[in-house]
């Protein structure tokens, strides 16, 4: 076999969504922080292209470039590549990395628990994992601060009308809708409309509300749609479904971490969620994170909060994406039957 590049993989999924892990064949990308390095690996688009694109990629899969941390707490850090972002933070992808550095012996496992600072580009990650029999059984995230940034606002969606939205940010930033409203029950024959009506509900939300995150001014615009179906009080709580469509049209597998703490945080906000008490989250496809307010804070001088979420993540394979010299794609391809417009 010939190949003028050869990049070594760990497949992973967290709770269903795809997060597969580079470990080797990439060299860290240029810069004096994770950020900038986010930012050459956005702008340059080569590795992006390359592993998400057809006939390596797809619009189903993330991809995250282990990297050497840049902060002096951390053991190990890593770049998130989303179909069409390059996101500051990812809950089911920091569950797959923390996966595959356990299980695939990466970081040495300590049972009956595993504790180890992670770097997203976003800031700091505490991890800790449940291990037992050498498998890391569940995934504790120390989420990035999270806030509602715009309750019970007008939205204008073609073919809706006005509805009525939030948006806040978990690491990443949303829309929010109540599903019920849209007539969503938020089941798996809804995935195809939800991914294509939470694309447009996206693109609406930043042309009218917009984003910008009050610490870091580049990430500017909201990224995903969170359909919320109704809360259920718990012992500890409250639980609930939800589905997070992503651009550029498809539906998180998981609960979709980020969108747990940004849920959380609006909680929070409307005095519906206390510090210490867990909030369960169901995806469409049944899997399950739970989410927990550690405590408050405050980002950029609005109220916060600090999410843990946690789930279970596995390791589905290990792969070598390679490139033949002669492949007249060496950048993959993208077609509307599955990318969109």
């Amino acid at each position: 076999m010939r190949s003028s590049k050869t990049i070594h993989v760990i497949s992973a999924h967290a709770e269903g969504e795809v997060g597969d892990v580079i470990v080797g064949g990439v060299l860290p990308p240029p810069g004096e922080t994770l950020w900038d390095q986010r930012r050459f690996i956005a702008e340059d688009e080569t590795l992006r292209q390359f592993v998400l694109n057809e006939p390596r990629g797809g619009v189903f899969r993330h991809v995250n470039l282990l990297v050497p941390p840049k902060h002096p707490e951390a053991i190990a850090a890593w770049i998130i590549m989303e179909p069409e972002d390059t996101p500051p933070m990812s809950g089911s992808n920091s569950i797959c990395v923390a996966t595959v550095l356990l299980d695939g012996g990466l970081v040495p496992m300590q049972e009956p628990e595993t504790r180890m600072v992670l770097e997203a580009p976003g800031g700091l990650v505490r991890v800790r994992a449940e291990c037992h029999g050498g498998k890391a059984q569940r995934i504790f995230v120390e989420n990035l601060p999270s806030f509602a940034d715009k309750l019970a606002v007008p939205l204008e969606v073609e073919g809706l009308g006005t509805i009525t939205v939030d948006t806040a940010y978990g690491g990443d930033s949303f829309v929010v809708v109540d599903a019920a409203a849209l007539d969503f029950e938020i089941v798996e024959a809804e995935a195809k409309e939800i991914a294509r009506l939470g694309v447009r509900i996206t693109d609406a939300a930043n042309a009218q509300l917009g984003f910008s995150h009050p610490e870091n001014p580049e990430w500017d615009h909201i990224s995903f749609c969170a359909f919320c179906g109704p809360l259920t009080p718990t012992g500890t709580g409250v639980t609930g479904a939800s589905a997070v469509a992503i651009q550029p049209g498809k539906v998180d597998r998981s609960p979709t971490g980020t969108a747990v703490s940004a849920r959380m945080a609006l909680m929070a906000a409307r005095g519906e969620l206390q510090t210490g008490q867990t909030f369960e989250a169901t995806s469409i496809i049944g899997s399950r994170f739970t989410g927990r307010i550690l405590e408050t804070t405050q980002v950029g001088g609005r109220p916060a909060i600090r999410p843990e979420i946690s789930g279970r993540g596995w390791i589905t394979g290990i792969h070598q994406h390679m490139l033949d010299p002669d492949d007249p794609w060496p950048g993959g391809y993208r077609l509307s039957d599955t990318w969109g417009a």
